[in-house]
């Protein structure tokens, strides 16, 4: 009888140890995934001068993308701005805007530091599990970077923006947050923080970040090119339609006109044929136009249709933009 009394509180013992041991890894891990990242997020003024003074235009943050002095965040922190001020490594510097896609809301800016600034490590998004641990930091309200911490919520969303397949998180996300990372448990990089849905502009739990592969894609196309070269697969008009296939109607984009001897017609579509897939996606205008504009030169994108002979499957390699002749 004793030596049952004296297992069971040896075993509740180790079990209350076990908790507690589980506990501070758990602290430590968000305090280790904070202190890596925080050294690569930056804080963004931008102004709009005037006749008289230097106007506030708004305040965001920035995440620190090479060593010598080039930043990625929001294009709309830094839309309309006549003069932008960075604050890095507790400096404040001026930042000069390299370019921006404003489709995608991704900015890039350079400062001129006298030493090698810290990049932000870049985790991958695309192996990203709803019910993740993640971690949101930036300068909400401008009160200086902070983390705030919470799951990912459901990828993929296009909110607001049918060109991206956003990461939706609970973490908690305000006004100035904009341009900020999104980081997982080890504190690198799996999104910039873009925006939030909310009904009276503050954090209500829906939170929304660029996927980390889109950010360094097109980031690297800026620094490079100054701008994103547009995604082009020829120059050709659709409608809305519906399609019989095998006895079930499918929705369909049904090719109204199409320039000939380029893109995608020589891959085979035609005028009057139905597209009913785009990346294995249903044939939509969102599908479509966020297949092309997700896309950089040299990309490919799968595309099932119907003609006079049938199904159809295509793969149409992505080119830079062209002006219709």
């Amino acid at each position: 009888m004793i030596m049952k009394y004296i297992l069971t509180i040896f075993t509740i013992t180790i079990f209350i140890i076990g908790l507690f041991t589980f506990s501070i890894n758990e602290n430590n891990k968000f305090v280790n995934a904070s202190s890596k990242a925080i050294p690569s997020v930056v804080t963004i003024w931008s102004f709009q001068n005037s006749q008289y003074k230097n106007k506030l235009n708004s305040i965001g943050s920035g995440v620190i993308f090479s060593s010598d002095g080039y930043l990625v965040t929001n294009y709309h922190v830094i839309s309309g701005a006549k003069n932008i001020i960075v604050r890095v490594d507790n400096i404040e510097l001026d930042a000069k805007v390299i370019g921006f896609d404003s489709n995608s809301d991704i900015a890039v800016l350079k400062v001129d530091h006298d030493k090698d600034l810290e990049p932000v490590s870049i985790g991958s998004s695309e192996s990203l599990r709803v019910g993740d641990e993640v971690l949101a930091i930036g300068n909400p309200y401008g009160i200086g970077i902070s983390v705030s911490s919470g799951i990912i919520s459901a990828t993929g969303r296009e909110y607001g923006n049918p060109y991206l397949n956003l990461i939706q998180t609970d973490a908690a996300i305000n006004p100035g947050n904009s341009g900020g990372a999104l980081i997982n448990n080890e504190g690198n990089l799996i999104g910039i923080n873009t925006k939030i849905f909310s009904k009276t502009g503050a954090y209500q739990g829906l939170g929304f970040a660029i996927p980390s592969e889109k950010v360094t894609q097109i980031a690297a196309e800026i620094i490079k090119f100054g701008e994103v070269r547009k995604a082009w697969i020829g120059n050709f008009r659709v409608t809305s339609s519906r399609v019989l296939l095998k006895d079930e109607v499918f929705p369909s984009l049904k090719v109204v006109e199409i320039e000939p001897g380029q893109g995608i017609y020589l891959e085979g579509l035609r005028t009057d044929d139905q597209i009913i897939k785009v990346n294995s996606l249903p044939a939509s205008w969102s599908n479509l136009t966020s297949a092309i504009n997700y896309s950089l030169p040299g990309d490919s994108i799968n595309i099932d249709f119907i003609n006079k002979e049938g199904l159809q499957k295509i793969t149409v390699q992505v080119s830079s933009y062209k002006k219709a002749s």
